[in-house]
C-alpha cells in the first residue's frame, strides 16, 4: 500500500467544515470515498478537534511537513 499523501488527505475531506472533530472528518473521508489508510489515519489522531485543514496536516504529517 503506498503512503498516505497531503493530496489524498485533501481530497478525502473535501466539503469538511470547521471546526471538525476527528470522528467527523473520519466519517466525511469514508464517504468521499478515501482509502482505509487515509480514515484510520485520521480516526486514530491525538487531536480530538481541528480548527481547519492545517491542523488535519499537522497531525497526520507531523509539524514538520
Amino acid at each position: 500500500m503506498a503512503d498516505i499523501s497531503p493530496i489524498d488527505v485533501q481530497k478525502a475531506l473535501k466539503g469538511a467544515e470547521y471546526p471538525a472533530s476527528s470522528d467527523d472528518l473520519a466519517s466525511l473521508a469514508e464517504s468521499n470515498g478515501a482509502d482505509d489508510s487515509v480514515v484510520e489515519k485520521l480516526r486514530s489522531s491525538r487531536s480530538k478537534q481541528y480548527d481547519g485543514p492545517d491542523d488535519v496536516q499537522k497531525a497526520v504529517f507531523g509539524s514538520g511537513s
